[in-house]
Formats: C-alpha cells, sequence, structure tokens
C-alpha cells in the first residue's frame, strides 16, 4: 500500500492506494493561512504535522488492515516556501508562503543579476525562495543568524517523517538556488544571494528514495515493514504525475486557488524573459513550464467574502452553459500578479461598473478575467516554443462548466475533463511512492486519466471572447502605472 500526502495552502490531503494505483481511501484536514501584514502569508509548520496526524489516524480507522501494510509514501507541496529551522530542528519563525509578496525588493535586487536568471531559468520573483531569506537577513537578523537548513514546506513534513533533509529537483527548481538544466544547487547562485550550501538540503529525484519512515512513528502508525519516502514533488509536478502529463505537447490547466497552465518539455528550454517558469519535472531527464496566476479561485472566495456570500453559491447562480463575455471587466491582480507582469505591486480592479448589475455580473466577470489571465499565460507559454494538444482540466474550479467553457474559448484549446476519481497531486505523490519502492518505469505508473469528456471551444463565440481578452489586456498598462504611484 501507498500513502500520497499533498501539502496545500489551505490544507492537507492523504490519500491510500494499492501498488496499481487505485485509490482505496481519502483523508483531508485544512488548517489556517494568516495574512498578519499587507502582501504577507504565512503558516505555523506545527499545524501541517497536526494535519498529517489527523488524515492518517482518519485513514488508519477506515482501512486499518491496508495501512498496515505501507511500503511508500510520497509527498507534494505547495512550493517556494521558506521553512526556517535551527541547529536543533525547531522552526525559527511562521513558515513565508509562495503567495507572500514582502521580499519584492529583494526579488528586484536578485533579478538585476543575469546569473542568477540564467542559472535558475526563471525570472527571480518575490514569491521564491531566495529573497524570502534575503528579506528575513535585513530585518529579522536574528533569526537569520540561527539558520541551520531552509526547507520546503513538504520537506519540513519529511523531517518530522524521516529525520532526514532532503528535497526533490522539482521543489527545489523554485528556489532560486537550484540550477535547473544540470539539476544540482549552484554555489553561484548561492554565493550570490548570501547562503551556503550546507543549509540546503540533499536532493533526489522525486521518483527515488528521500528518506525512511521513523521506526518510532511506523510502530506507532501499526506499519508492519519499513516504509520508504520518495522525494515527491512540487504540487504542480506531482499533479502532473497524477495526470500522466510528461511528453511534449501534453499539460493541464489548474483552477486552484492560483491558476496554472503547464506545458510538459521533453527537454529543457528556458525563456525567463516570458516570466514562465521553467522547473524540473518530479521524473528524470523531464521538465515542464508553466505560466501561473496568482488568484484564480481565490478570487471568487475574495467575492464570495465581499457580497457577503460563498463561492459555490455564486456559481450556482450563473447559467450552466456560457454564451459569450458580458460588458464588466475584472482583472484579477489581488496579490501582484506572475506571468506575464512580474508585478507584486500590481492590484485588482473592476472596470465597467453599471447601476444595474449585481451579484451574478460581478461572478461573471470574476471567471472571465481568471481565464483572460490564463489566455496571458498561452501566449507566453507559446513564445517560448511550448505546445499543447492535450489540456486536461483540474482543480476545485473545474467542477463550474460554465467556467470551463470559458476558458476553453478564450484560449481556443479543447479542455478535457478527466472522469472522476483521483488525478491530482495527492495521486502523483503515491505514485512517486510506487517508483521510488519498486523502482518502476515512471511512464509505467504515471499514466493519463480516462477522459469523460472534451469541451470544445465555442466557434459562435471564440471572437467574442478574443475581443473580450483584447480589452482585458489593454487595461494593464494603466493599472501598472497606477501600482506604480501608490508604491
Amino acid at each position: 500500500m501507498y500513502l500520497g500526502l499533498d501539502l496545500g495552502t489551505s490544507g492537507l490531503r492523504a490519500i491510500l492506494t494499492d501498488g496499481e494505483g487505485a485509490v482505496l481511501g481519502v483523508a483531508e484536514a485544512h488548517y489556517p493561512n494568516p495574512h498578519p501584514h499587507r502582501g504577507w502569508s504565512e503558516q505555523d509548520p506545527a499545524d501541517w504535522i497536526s494535519a498529517c496526524e489527523t488524515c492518517v489516524a482518519e485513514l488508519r480507522a477506515a482501512h486499518g488492515a491496508a495501512f498496515a501494510a505501507l511500503r511508500g509514501i510520497g509527498l507534494s507541496g505547495q512550493m517556494h516556501g521558506a521553512t526556517l529551522i535551527d541547529a536543533q530542528d525547531r522552526v525559527l519563525r511562521p513558515a513565508i508562503l509562495w503567495n507572500d509578496t514582502r521580499s519584492a525588493a529583494e526579488a528586484a535586487a536578485f533579478d538585476a543579476d543575469p546569473m542568477l536568471r540564467e542559472v535558475s531559468a526563471n525570472i527571480v520573483f518575490p514569491g521564491f525562495t531566495a529573497p524570502k531569506l534575503a528579506w528575513v537577513a535585513k530585518h529579522e537578523p536574528e533569526v537569520f543568524a540561527q539558520v541551520a537548513k531552509v526547507l520546503l514546506p513538504k520537506d519540513y513534513l519529511r523531517l518530522w517523517l524521516t529525520g532526514e533533509y532532503v528535497s526533490d529537483m522539482s521543489d527545489a527548481a523554485g528556489t532560486t538556488w537550484l540550477d535547473v538544466g544540470k539539476r544540482d544547487w549552484s554555489q553561484a547562485a548561492l554565493d550570490a544571494t548570501g547562503m551556503r550550501r550546507d543549509q540546503m538540503p540533499e536532493l533526489v529525484e522525486g521518483s527515488a528514495p528521500g528518506g525512511m519512515l521513523r521506526t518510532a512513528l511506523a510502530s506507532d502508525w501499526g506499519v508492519q515493514g519499513s516504509v520508504v519516502v520518495a522525494g515527491g514533488g512540487g504540487d504542480n509536478a506531482a499533479a502532473a504525475c497524477g495526470a500522466g502529463c510528461f511528453a511534449e505537447g501534453m499539460g493541464f490547466v489548474s483552477l486552484g486557488t492560483s491558476g496554472v497552465l503547464l506545458a510538459a518539455r521533453d527537454s529543457f528550454a528556458p525563456a525567463p524573459e516570458s516570466a514562465v517558469h521553467t522547473f524540473c519535472h518530479a521524473v528524470p531527464d523531464r521538465w515542464y513550464q508553466m505560466g501561473v496566476i496568482l488568484s484564480a479561485t481565490d478570487s471568487l472566495n475574495w467575492l464570495a467574502r465581499a457580497v457577503n456570500s460563498e463561492p459555490g453559491k455564486l456559481a450556482q447562480a450563473l447559467p450552466d452553459r456560457a454564451s459569450g463575455p458580458g460588458d464588466l471587466l475584472f482583472l484579477p491582480y489581488l496579490s501582484g500578479e506572475r506571468t506575464p507582469h512580474n508585478s507584486a505591486k500590481l492590484r485588482g480592479a473592476f472596470v465597467g461598473l453599471d447601476v444595474a448589475q449585481g451579484s451574478e455580473a460581478l461572478t461573471q466577470a470574476v471567471m472571465e478575467g481568471v481565464a483572460y489571465a490564463l489566455r496571458d499565460s498561452w501566449e507566453a507559454l507559446k513564445s517560448t516554443g511550448a505546445t499543447l494538444d492535450s489540456v486536461l482540466a483540474v482543480g476545485g474550479g473545474a467542477r463550474s462548466r460554465l467556467w470551463l467553457e470559458t476558458i476553453a474559448s478564450t484560449l481556443n484549446l479543447p479542455l478535457s475533463l478527466p472522469a472522476s476519481g483521483e488525478f491530482g497531486a495527492a495521486l502523483g505523490a503515491a505514485r512517486l511512492a510506487i517508483c521510488a519502492d519498486t523502482r518502476a518505469d515512471p511512464a509505467d505508473v504515471m499514466t493519463a486519466p480516462e477522459v469523460a469528456e472534451v469541451i470544445e471551444p465555442d466557434r459562435d463565440h471564440v471572437a467574442a471572447y478574443e475581443a473580450g481578452y483584447q480589452r482585458y489586456a489593454a487595461l494593464y498598462p494603466a493599472l501598472a502605472a497606477d501600482a506604480e504611484r501608490a508604491a
């Protein structure tokens, strides 16, 4: 049996599978995500451990005999987070998360060094890990002086599981410290950002062993034999493993807290100037590229809070099918934006509000604004040479048929809807555990899910969504100028 753990921004999802990857059980536990100041986003790593204990207890209660036969654990997690520990493995401060933008000035300073873009294959975004450490060094020097190790969120969970300091190539690729082409820590990048190699964890491929479950923990869990903990992957790389996205032309669009348009790549083809992320895949000799928007379903969550409703109720109030864009435009830059603008200062806007409009018009505009932002990412991906023939739609927002039809017509790409079942990052993590335990070829384990339906672009409305996108794109310069004035 194999356990996949996906450590997300809002909670941890755990699935128990057999050796064929068939899901036997699922458990979830949630935790808070405090925002103590403007642009800040933090979490207490102790909450991650508690969530894992809750999920394991639930799976053991429901599937005791199967859980006792556990052979491997795979880890997936939110990328870029800085979990700082001292020489005694004590957490020094709340973890600074991927959507925290406090280190914008430090990121800009690092990004001005051409070597860092060349080595890391990416713009140095404020959300990445290296600028977070520079911020800590400047504003919390007493904390920085005690940092013995910097761990990504899932790798702090690994430390609790195994006692080992280990990360994988895909997650490490989002730190700015990894040479993404060579798949190893870059001494030049570490030197340029004031860090040391001994502060970094050991690196393994995501499908390789990355530690063994501690004997005491295995005993507490009632596990009979030894349990390998796979290297695992950053959340999007693990999701690609769950969706079987490995080859050129394959990819997915994810509507989660953030929005992602991902394209698998057979070779290393960086283009940092596009603000597209180029990262190592969670399996050897593969990479992937993706455009990222910071507020996808989070935009709908924000609107629900603003109008004292719930995201599901807002979505249900709209028609089931898309029939062309509305006049109201929404730009979803609630926390800044990554692809293609690379701006922590940028903020969102509604444009074209009318006294006759209500919450339905606002909701439709939010969905269309997210679709237009994903179109920005698609244009950026195409500029790198990436292609997409098959695009799987995943994430919580994929439950809205209207949203998916809007995205299909805005991107002018067909979207494949997987049949019911698991196919996300938690399954990808479990599949990585299978590979780490059995040494199976990832291509044999990480197959694509069965497709239930393909949503084609609506040829009657593609031109209208194209016009809507052009209106949307034309508004960016004004918002960017306003963000500079506000700063």
